[in-house]
């Protein structure tokens, strides 16, 4: 994360010489803003391990530092944080600690971020919120808000009407201005709000003029600032996705999508740039946009609802009560579906299955390839009657030539990749790559059927019975969280079906996974192909 944490290095400067961390509390919004800060305190050493397996986080994390008030990675959290914080010190009677929460303009656009804004309007707690104002969050902000705060009026504003003294809008690269704004800020009591002008990539020249390719641009050259080319002869699941949807969306008028500021993250820029008036980057507003969905559904349109897995959590009660409740065919496009790698556990979609497979009246779909990927997108706007949740990785996938010709795929069917007689292999998703080379490696391959479910919700349960009628063994994989997941699903069918078999279920165990290479935390998850291979020899022997 280059471009935001560039643009605060005067403001992470001005905060930990000004103020007396960490005593004094200090909370980064996001946090992907942060390694100035971790670099200052006492982690400039090792900062070379950032986003490493068995480094440093690339987010503020508690355990990590004693520097790091808070652990952070979704958006808006900060100001009901540092709110408890406050209140927690006057309760305590520690008056003089000073409570600070550095937030951007696209994530106080947020609605938690107001619950906190009102809440603190309203309290005599001694803190400041600190809002760092460069006009985009990961893509260029979007919304009323951010018109507002271009045109601020420092005499009658939003925010001197939520009872924060307001301070701004100044030069957040200003050093000195800072100092000695921060400086007279300390000795103001109560909640107060200072607004900060600043440009993202500050310093470095491509990261100021390509904003959205530097917030996380990867491997760079230091002396030059240049990006490193990445090659693959492969597609992203992203790119599929947002590709297809614009072909659907050329043939059919009434597809719209949507996503909570993740246009190019999503690849719903696609459609945004091509087709604007029917496709919808809401802001990080996820409860917004779930039920954005479900109102435009109940007009007749075909909604394509795109969120990150880790980001649909903050939108649950809403998938359930105003999409499902209603059984409201809303399309939800779950990109980064399972372990995403070096941006570690505040963002591994590992928990979708578990959460969403129990939402009656909500079909639930993982491709185990880009084809089928594109192919599902197609049949769910030709004959939807319900919700449904498709999920996919991050990253590239393994068929060069995808965009084949559509073919609708029958919801609820499974598909047989090869028959054996002793050990059925069951898969969803993009994990099945790994089970085809534990079986390709097996010295009985012939004796182990896999099976491609596809769908967890609901399960193929035809193909089901006849699987658990002739074999002895049963081996599920799955790139989420074991505990009620998709292989809880298949237990709990061999249970209410008097099936006698015997079954290891693989998976995520029960803990937070750490950052690192996707392939190092397969493994520790035991969802490699060895492990796999490991389990499959057991069972034959």
């Amino acid at each position: 994360h280059l471009g935001a944490s560039l643009g605060v290095v005067e403001l992470t400067i001005a905060l930990h010489y000004v103020f007396n961390t960490p005593e004094d509390l200090l909370i980064w919004d996001v946090g992907h803003q942060a390694y100035g800060h971790k670099i200052l305190t006492e982690r400039k050493g090792n900062f070379i391990t950032n986003r490493t397996y068995g480094g440093l986080s690339g987010f503020p994390k508690r355990e990590e530092s004693i520097y790091d008030a808070f652990g952070v990675g979704h958006s808006s959290t900060s100001i009901s944080a540092i709110l408890g914080m406050a209140l927690a010190s006057k309760l305590k009677g520690d008056l003089k600690k000073q409570h600070i929460a550095v937030i951007g303009d696209a994530s106080i656009a947020s609605g938690m971020a107001f619950e906190g804004l009102n809440h603190a309007g309203v309290t005599d707690t001694n803190t400041l919120i600190i809002l760092n104002d460069n006009a985009i969050g990961i893509d260029p902000s979007v919304g009323a808000l951010k018109n507002y705060l271009t045109n601020v009026d420092a005499n009658a504003n939003i925010f001197e009407a939520l009872n924060l003294d307001y301070y701004g809008p100044i030069d957040g690269h200003d050093l000195p201005k800072l100092l000695n704004t921060l400086e007279e800020l300390k000795q103001v009591e109560g909640p107060k709000l200072l607004h900060l002008i600043t440009t993202k990539g500050k310093g470095l020249k491509q990261a100021e003029e390509q904003q959205v390719k530097y917030h996380a641009p990867g491997k760079f050259n230091a002396k030059t600032g240049d990006i490193i080319p990445k090659f693959s002869e492969f597609t992203k699941y992203q790119t599929v996705f947002g590709k297809t949807l614009l072909e659907l969306a050329k043939q059919n008028e009434k597809i719209v999508g949507i996503t909570p500021a993740m246009p190019s993250g999503s690849s719903l820029n696609l459609m945004i740039n091509e087709i604007p008036t029917r496709a919808y980057d809401v802001g990080i507003a996820e409860q917004h946009a779930v039920t954005l969905a479900a109102g435009l559904a109940t007009q007749g349109m075909t909604v394509y609802c795109t969120i990150y897995s880790t980001f649909l959590q903050r939108a649950y009660d809403q998938i359930i009560h105003d999409v499902a409740l209603q059984n409201l065919p809303v399309i939800f496009c779950i990109d980064r579906a399972g372990l995403v790698g070096e941006d570690g556990p505040t963002h591994h979609g590992v928990f979708d299955i578990a959460f969403l497979r129990c939402i009656p009246n909500l079909t639930l779909a993982a491709p185990s390839n880009e084809i089928e990927l594109r192919n599902l997108l197609y049949t769910v706007q030709t004959e939807l009657n319900n919700p449904i949740a498709i999920r996919y990785p991050r990253g590239y996938g393994k068929i060069k030539d995808w965009k084949l010709p559509f073919r609708k795929i029958e919801i609820g069917k499974a598909e047989t990749i090869q028959e054996g007689n002793k050990i059925a292999v069951l898969t969803v998703g993009t994990i099945i790559e790994n089970a085809k080379e534990a079986v390709k490696n097996c010295d009985a391959k012939e004796q182990v059927s896999l099976i491609n479910m596809l769908f967890i919700k609901p399960l193929d349960e035809k193909l089901l019975r006849k699987i658990l009628s002739t074999h002895t063994y049963i081996i599920t994989i799955e790139d989420g969280c074991i505990k009620g997941g998709f292989g809880s699903a298949i237990k709990e069918f061999i249970l209410d079906n008097d099936f006698n078999v015997k079954i290891k279920s693989l998976g995520i165990p029960d803990e937070f996974i750490d950052q690192g290479p996707t392939v190092k935390l397969q493994e520790i998850s035991g969802i490699d192909s060895k492990s796999i291979l490991k389990t499959i020899t057991k069972f034959l022997a």
